[in-house]
Formats: C-alpha cells, sequence, structure tokens
C-alpha cells in the first residue's frame, strides 16, 4: 500500500478485494481510496466522488494520473480530516488553531488514529515520554485541547475505559 501525500490529503492504495473492510473505513473517514483490481476481480459499485478503481497491470504513468485526479476532487470537495502541520498549527478546512507542545503530540496521536479510540496509556506515553506529571495531567490537556478544537468543528468523545476518540462533529 501506497499514498500520494500533500498538505492535507492522502490517496490510498487498496488491493480489492482483499481489503474490503479497511475500504469500508476509509469511506467513513472520507478518505480518497484507489483500488487496485487484480485479474479478473469485479470492481465493487461506486464509492462515490473519492474513490476511483484500477486495474493490474498498470503502468505507472496510469496510476499516478487516477491519483492525481481522486486528489484533486478531494482538494475541491474539501478535505474532512483534519491536519497538524510543522509550525503546530491544527487545520481542519478553511479554519485553523495554532496548539501548545503537549498538546500538538496528543492531538498528532489522536490524528493518526482519526475517528479510533487512542488509549489514555498511549496518550500519556507520547504527551509526556519521560513520565507524566501527574495523574490528572491527561485529562486537564485534553480538557483544554477540546476547548481549542471546538471551533474547526472537531470533538474528542471519552470512550469509557478504553481511551479517547477525536472526529469531526454532524455539523463539520
Amino acid at each position: 500500500m501506497a499514498s500520494l501525500a500533500s498538505a492535507d490529503v492522502d490517496v490510498v492504495l487498496l488491493r480489492w478485494p482483499a481489503e474490503a473492510p479497511r475500504r469500508t473505513e476509509l469511506a467513513r473517514q472520507e478518505r480518497p481510496r484507489l483500488l487496485l483490481l487484480e485479474g479478473d476481480d469485479r470492481p465493487p459499485d461506486p464509492g462515490g466522488c473519492l474513490e476511483d478503481w484500477i486495474r493490474l497491470p498498470a503502468s505507472d504513468a496510469d496510476l499516478k494520473t487516477r491519483m492525481a485526479g481522486l486528489k484533486e476532487r478531494a482538494d475541491r470537495h474539501g478535505s474532512r480530516i483534519p491536519y497538524l502541520d510543522d509550525d503546530g498549527v491544527l487545520r481542519h478546512g478553511s479554519c485553523w488553531v495554532p496548539l501548545p507542545p503537549v498538546e500538538c503530540r496528543l492531538t498528532l496521536a489522536l490524528l493518526e488514529r482519526y475517528g479510533a479510540v487512542v488509549s489514555r496509556e498511549h496518550l500519556a506515553y507520547v504527551g509526556w515520554p519521560e513520565g507524566a506529571p501527574g495523574r490528572n495531567a491527561l485529562d486537564v490537556h485534553v480538557l483544554r485541547l477540546r476547548r481549542r478544537i471546538n471551533p474547526l468543528g472537531l470533538v474528542i468523545r471519552t470512550v469509557r475505559s478504553r481511551g479517547y476518540l477525536l472526529e469531526g462533529t454532524i455539523a463539520a
């Protein structure tokens, strides 16, 4: 699997039908994806404008063209996946907010599993690699982070006994 990276959009390559469950998850996250069909496998029903397919073997030029088309469509429709730039600025759509260092590290861990649960233990480790300063430090920083990202149309949900989950609000 590979991706065509840009500042805010990755086009994910998936083998079809071998990676069908991952396709479903990426579609839920509104991530652009290019399905790679081998042999005589039948392509799936269209998955919206953020999905395309190509039959293998395909030339590099054909792959790049399909990926560029998906990236352009994703850019036009506006990616709903937030991203953290190298300056510690969290961007979502046309909105942004600067984050302090600890909150940057926490956000990066949440973004790596956007839409999925990240354990408290993992967040504590990435927030404070040398050891958390106290039992409630993570709770305090998550509360501050929630307040900062709310205007971006993002929420951090608590998943009892498991951890936290970052996702967009319904209106985002």
